[in-house]
């Protein structure tokens, strides 16, 4: 098959750049007239050499699938291809798209039946670090690696010596190496999703990176995992974030130090190599301080790039979004609730709960368990309104709640005002949190509005934002 057009300019030199790194890089494709990809079975090394290639699903063969890296006002033109033997769908995540090029089986679109293609063709307004994924079968589907990386450019990028995408993927693998099956295990559902017992970056085990010290990095980091959160700690170095979700934000050092990044989310940040000539810096995950581990190794070399970090402006340009009118938004209370060690039940909705579970529903959007494609809106909106969602998660779980078709500002935590009121399209919910979101609802059509711990989706935790032209 056919999936490459050519890299692009920027994309040649900053493969250039890389040297030995580039081993860690995704495979990138650039604009073009079109763009095919491909759904089928491959082999992926995520075990160090010697033990055995893990087989996977991928993305053209690759793993994960190609980087796609277009510029901010172009037009992905993609055919997809499904050479797998079960129907699937690729969904855009946090891009603004039309609802009828949106990816979600059922809802927007028929599958892409085995042996099928489906044209997607949508405009790029919004500069960032997005990614695509299925939406069907989602949690086996990525489990099994079927996830890439969409960059768009800015027109006027920031400063950097080198753009790279770090995806973070999360398997559940045997002795053998093989993808253990049973995505859809009742355990793994009522609690914290199906984490798995090994974890890779842009398909590798741990990998070893090399930069130039005083090098300035530009790392989109992708979490594409099914459920695990990571919480990044980049040692004696420094990281800035300079956008979430794609998002631009202004530049600041992660809270509390480590990078929090739930499923589905995003993160780009700055990183100076400020390490000594020689040294090896680890990358830890952090978010579970008694089983902490090694993401990657940041090996610098013995030759410094300058004489300190650069000084560069960090700040990147704002994308066109609109504002929420906080004055007329209609308002909106949305609670979640189920699960292990979780207020399960809501009072009069009880017995109806409790028999959605007799049916494996354990997950409750005010109520009701649903996949988000029945057709009934758990909330309608008329097409240029604000909107205002206050969600309270009543369980003893983190909950990633990702809003197909729109970007919001995060506006309170806990009552509190934002720090950033940064825009994103996923937002992370900690045990007993309430977070409240806003945004204008502009794009009219059926939009999921779902956790994105995939298992918790599949049995209930999902619903649907219905956007109407206005009357």
């Amino acid at each position: 098959m056919s999936h490459l057009t050519g890299l692009s300019r920027r994309g040649f030199l900053s493969g250039a750049a890389a040297l030995s790194g580039a081993a860690v890089l995704p495979n990138a494709i650039a604009a073009g007239p079109q763009v095919e990809l491909t759904a089928m079975r491959a082999q992926a090394q995520l075990l160090a050499p010697p033990r055995p290639a893990t087989p996977v699903w991928s993305y053209g063969g690759a793993l994960p699938g190609p980087e796609l890296r277009f510029r901010q006002g172009d037009r992905l033109s993609l055919r997809a291809r499904n050479d797998l033997d079960t129907p699937t769908s690729i969904h855009w995540h946090g891009m603004r798209v039309p609802n009828a090029m949106d990816g979600v089986a059922h809802l927007t679109q028929p599958p892409i039946s085995p042996g099928g293609d489906f044209l997607y063709e949508f405009d790029l307004p919004d500069a960032g670090t997005y990614w695509y994924h299925p939406h069907m079968g989602g949690a086996e589907q990525l489990g099994r690696g079927l996830a890439g990386a969409l960059v768009v450019e800015e027109e006027t990028p920031i400063r950097v010596d080198r753009d790279l995408v770090w995806m973070l993927q999360d398997w559940r693998l045997d002795h053998s190496g093989a993808i253990v099956p049973g995505f859809d295990g009742m355990h793994d559902a009522m609690h914290g999703g199906r984490i798995g017992n090994h974890v890779t970056l842009n398909g590798r085990p741990a990998p070893r990176i090399a930069v130039e010290p005083n090098e300035r990095l530009r790392l989109r980091i992708v979490n594409a995992a099914t459920a695990r959160i990571f919480a990044l700690d980049f040692g004696p170095l420094a990281p800035v974030v300079v956008a979430l979700d794609g998002q631009p934000v202004a530049p600041h050092a992660p809270k509390g130090g480590a990078l929090l990044i739930g499923p589905g989310m995003r993160a780009d940040i700055v990183l100076d190599a400020t390490g000594a000539a020689g040294a090896a810096v680890p990358v830890r995950d952090l978010y579970r301080s008694d089983a902490a581990y090694e993401v990657a190794t940041l090996a610098h070399g013995d030759t410094p790039l300058r004489a300190s970090a650069p000084n560069w402006d960090m700040a990147l340009p704002s994308n066109p979004l609109p504002e929420p009118d906080l004055a007329s938004a209609m308002r909106h209370e949305v609670v979640f609730n189920g699960g292990m060690m979780g207020q399960m039940m809501m009072g009069a909705e009880a017995p109806a709960m409790i028999e959605q579970m007799r049916q494996g529903r354990m997950w409750f959007v005010n109520g009701r368990a649903s996949e988000g494609h029945d057709g009934s809106a758990l909330i309608e909106a008329k097409r240029g309104s604000s909107q205002l969602i206050a969600m309270e998660n009543r369980t003893g779980w983190w909950h990633p709640i990702h809003l197909h078709g729109h970007v919001f500002r995060v506006i309170s935590r806990d009552g509190r005002p934002t720090e950033h009121r940064e825009w994103r399209d996923t937002v992370l919910m900690a045990p007993e949190e309430r977070v409240e979101i806003a945004f204008r609802a502009d794009n009219p059509g059926d939009w999921m509005l779902h956790c994105h711990v995939l298992s918790h989706q599949a049995a209930g935790m999902a619903a649907l934002l219905r956007v109407t032209d206005a009357a």
